[in-house]
């Protein structure tokens, strides 16, 4: 449905979008996650014909944006960061003005106003003043506009930004449901929102993919890492530090201690672990290699003369794989 293939986009000298590609299949949705100035509405905006790229090349049901892009935009419904509303019009004049601006038939348009007026719960609203709406409600607007044409495809920049707890819980369910009958992609900041509605999460970073899959297969397995909470005795904080670079580096691993502190004789020691080959090359580790840090955590402490008081350990969530991606200089 979306093939994206090698793409940049340069303004002047600044890189936005770095050798992207992806795929995404009919009636899946996929998640744009990353910070700000990651590339996310970049691309977008690009998928949608607003901006061209500078090299490569993305894709709609086999056309080409740069061939043509008033074809591709006929099959998206688009939700941009900033919505253009008109604030003088009210909300059901605005949707007549969008379905006669998407050629919808005219016989068509206000069934299909109501649809989405029920979808986005705005009934109640339908004869109000875009100006005089919350903001929720003029991001439901925003959202109705994109369905009104049904189109195949939605492409939606943060769609429940203004939105309180019962909206997005909506909101979420809504876009759940169109995933089932259209191709969706979303931009969210919202790590929640992600393993909540996407069947795919493409984390961005710096103009880069920095991670791909299903939020299932990178929690799981992305780059083989744990987190670890030990405490231990026999040692100072200092020296626990030092035993654990030297433990690190006799077994080509990578320690990134979190913190490391002293009470009494006792040292509490939170720190993330993973293999150092992986990490440099960004892969995913294997259930074999997570299962043998346990064991060699554990024959470490008893060489340097350490007494294991407690010793726990967690799979990254993908909450801490995307801090780790977004701040590791080797991901950049």
């Amino acid at each position: 449905m979306i093939t994206v293939s090698n793409l940049k986009k340069n303004y002047g000298v600044f890189e936005a979008v770095r050798d992207v590609s992806f795929t995404v299949e009919k009636d899946k949705v996929l998640g744009f996650l990353g910070p700000n100035g990651a590339g996310k509405t970049t691309i977008m905006k690009i998928l949608t014909g607003y901006h061209f790229p500078s090299f490569g090349d993305a894709s709609v049901n086999g056309i080409s944006v740069n061939e043509d892009p008033v074809a591709v935009k006929s099959l998206i419904g688009y939700l941009p960061e900033n919505i253009p509303l008109y604030g003088d019009l009210t909300v059901a004049e605005y949707l007549r003005f969008i379905a006669r601006a998407r050629l919808v038939p005219r016989k068509e348009i206000a069934s299909k106003i109501e649809t989405v007026l029920d979808l986005c719960s705005l009934g109640e609203k339908r004869d109000k003043k875009i100006e005089t709406l919350s903001k929720g409600y003029k991001q439901r607007t925003g959202l109705a506009q994109a369905i009104l044409h049904d189109p195949p495809i939605l492409i939606l920049d943060e769609p429940t930004t203004g939105l309180d707890p019962n909206q997005i819980i909506e909101i979420r369910g809504l876009i759940k449901n169109l995933g089932k009958r259209k191709t969706v992609i979303l931009s969210t900041h919202i790590l929640q929102e992600v393993e909540a509605v996407c069947d795919q999460v493409l984390i961005l970073n710096e103009g880069r993919i920095a991670a791909q899959g299903t939020p299932e297969s990178i929690t799981r397995t992305m780059k083989g890492g744990e987190n670890w909470d030990m405490l231990l005795k026999g040692a100072g904080a200092n020296d626990v530090k030092t035993k654990l670079a030297h433990f690190a580096d006799f077994n080509a691993l990578k320690i990134d201690i979190n913190s490391i502190e002293e009470s009494g004789r006792v040292v509490k020691a939170l720190f993330f672990i993973q293999n150092r080959e992986q990490s440099a090359k960004g892969l995913a580790g294997s259930h074999a290699e997570a299962d043998e840090y346990s064991e060699k955590i554990f024959d470490w402490a008893v060489a340097s003369g350490l007494k294991i008081l407690s010793m726990n350990k967690k799979k990254l969530s993908l909450e801490d794989i995307f801090v780790k991606l977004t701040n590791d200089p080797a991901q950049k």
